[in-house]
């Protein structure tokens, strides 16, 4: 398995389209996040758009997800300052935004990561900051590693995609098939021609204009998200916690009662 070390770079990963792969997280106990790490992902994403997630409980699970080595990231409820902040005071290594529709939104988000003057974020310090000692650090770090990605989740974003993507200050894209199936009346039905449509015009935008493409793969299945990179997706995450838990608790079962039948 490979060694991931502290000192590793996602946002260099990103500049340079190298694939990367992680998870989703949404139970919240350390149990969960240790066994996770043995995987060998990259990065876990905390979900805080769905999942039964507080900020306390967030900033623990951060702080283990970074003491093996990967990445915290932080799927945010919304695009909305206050949460994005205290996600990244909470020590955060990059924000994952719901639900960007446009350009303007794009950097409404930017703004709400960077403090002035490149963007409007208000300074406090907490965990990110060294609890206060290591403000000037954090600059610096926020600067040159920390991560924003917008999620492709609505079929205005792909009308919008090419503009999306010019924003500067967006490291990624990630697109969530639910949601945009969903904002096209077709919830889950990722094989309508219509939403076919719509994911080829996000790929060849974002592969033409050199950018990192990201895909939530739901499935646990590893052929799924292989079928990801072999189109040019190279931030991918790959399935989440109670899909693990479940399919292969599902899968084993099935197995075993059609052996004592």
């Amino acid at each position: 398995m490979k060694t991931i070390t502290p000192d590793w770079s996602l946002k260099k990963k990103l500049q340079a389209n190298e694939l990367t792969i992680g998870s989703w997280l949404t139970i919240p106990h350390q149990s969960v996040v240790e066994i996770m790490a043995t995987a060998g992902f990259e990065w876990l994403t905390l979900d805080l758009e769905h999942a039964a997630i507080d900020i306390s409980q967030a900033m623990n699970m951060m702080a283990l997800i970074q003491g093996k080595g990967m990445k915290a990231l932080a799927r945010v409820s919304k695009n909305e300052e206050v949460i994005i902040k205290r996600m990244l005071d909470a020590g955060a290594d990059g924000i994952i935004v719901p639900t960007v529709r446009n350009a303007a939104e794009a950097k409404q988000a930017v703004d709400f990561v960077k403090y002035p003057p490149t963007g409007k974020r208000g300074v406090g310090l907490n965990r990110a900051q060294n609890y206060g000692i290591g403000f000037q650090e954090y600059q610096d770090w926020l600067r040159d590693e920390c991560v924003m990605i917008v999620q492709i989740e609505h079929i205005d974003s792909v009308h919008n995609i090419e503009e999306i993507l010019s924003v500067e200050g967006v490291d990624g894209i990630m697109v969530g098939p639910y949601d945009l199936s969903a904002s096209m009346g077709m919830p889950g039905n990722y094989e309508h021609p219509d939403v076919v449509e719509a994911l080829k015009k996000v790929e060849e935008t974002t592969l033409r204009m050199k950018k990192p493409l990201g895909f939530h793969v739901i499935h646990s299945d590893h052929v799924k998200t292989l079928e990801k990179i072999n189109v040019g997706y190279s931030l991918l995450a790959m399935s989440i916690d109670f899909f693990f838990l479940g399919d292969k608790a599902r899968d084993e079962m099935e197995l075993l009662k059609k052996a004592i039948k």
